[in-house]
């Protein structure tokens, strides 16, 4: 496996990678890598012949300077799990390799960033949607591999690359999950033990939520039990627990195709966040 720090040295070890004309899937992450990242690492194989992955704690899109010194960082055994999982490079730009001195251009979906995560962490689309297309453009690989618990984050990131011609296959892989039904996340890290036990309520009340609303529940009713039944289990703030359509991101007021569930809470200083698909089936999608 490559580890390459310099982004001079990263188009000469893509063209030593792709030298058997593979192709290349991409695997962006922020580190502190969990088995949701290693299944993307997985599907990424199962997609093209070699496997990139990225490291790098993009401080473009924490609008909390706190926020991103608590990210958690474990570089060396991130790059032992990399490696064990097949990868084939490793990047690891730093903050100025990216955004160097006079760095003075963004990039900005509308519509799909502009509600929930929008509106509660502004700038933090923008500063998504900036370094993946950075990423993208250096690397140039012909799939992408995201996971499915940033839901919005995902519909951002096919927007642009639809809208600006990338020519990468974005592809979502479904949310991986503890036993207990949180979602994988770096951020778990973070929970104490009390909280990571309190944690688990987000995915039970978004399940029977959506078991709510799929059974022919009002939907302003199935959402309030649900969010008081958070404040209930313990956490401090519930800042959107809302149905949507899966694409354009709008609430809904009915369930049918294509319809998600988006919620976002805080335990202590820890913001959680998760998401479920509601079908009219009767059935609930993690």
């Amino acid at each position: 496996m490559q580890i390459i720090r310099s982004l001079q040295a990263l188009p000469g070890a893509l063209r030593e990678v792709r030298g058997g004309g593979d192709t290349l899937a991409l695997v962006p992450t922020m580190g502190a890598l969990h088995e949701g990242h290693l299944a993307l690492v997985a599907e990424a194989r199962r997609r093209a012949g070699r496997v990139a992955a990225t490291i790098f704690v993009n401080p473009l899109q924490f609008n909390d300077p706190g926020d991103l010194a608590r990210y958690p960082r474990q570089e060396e055994q991130d790059l032992g799990r990399l490696q064990a999982a097949g990868c084939d490079l490793v990047w690891l730009p730093t903050p100025d390799q990216l955004y160097p001195t006079g760095f003075a251009t963004t990039v900005s979906v509308a519509g799909v960033s502009a509600r929930w995560e929008g509106e509660h962490r502004p700038g933090h689309f923008e500063g998504v949607a900036t370094v993946v297309t950075k990423l993208l453009l250096a690397v140039r690989p012909e799939v992408a591999v995201f996971g499915e618990k940033d839901w919005q984050q995902l519909a951002v990131i096919r927007r642009l690359t639809a809208d600006l011609g990338l020519g990468v296959e974005i592809v979502g892989l479904s949310t991986v999950r503890e036993a207990d039904g949180l979602a994988m996340s770096s951020r778990n890290a973070l929970l104490s033990a009390d909280e990571r036990a309190k944690a688990a309520a987000l995915p039970r009340e978004l399940d029977r939520a959506g078991q709510a609303i799929a059974d022919g529940g009002e939907v302003a009713a199935a959402l309030g039990e649900a969010k008081a039944a958070l404040l209930a289990a313990g956490f401090s703030k519930v800042d959107y627990l809302a149905l949507v359509d899966g694409d354009s991101l709008e609430p809904l007021e009915r369930a049918g195709e294509n319809v998600r569930l988006l919620a976002a809470a805080s335990l202590g200083g820890v913001r959680l966040i998760d998401n479920m698909g509601v079908t009219s089936e009767q059935q609930v999608r993690r």
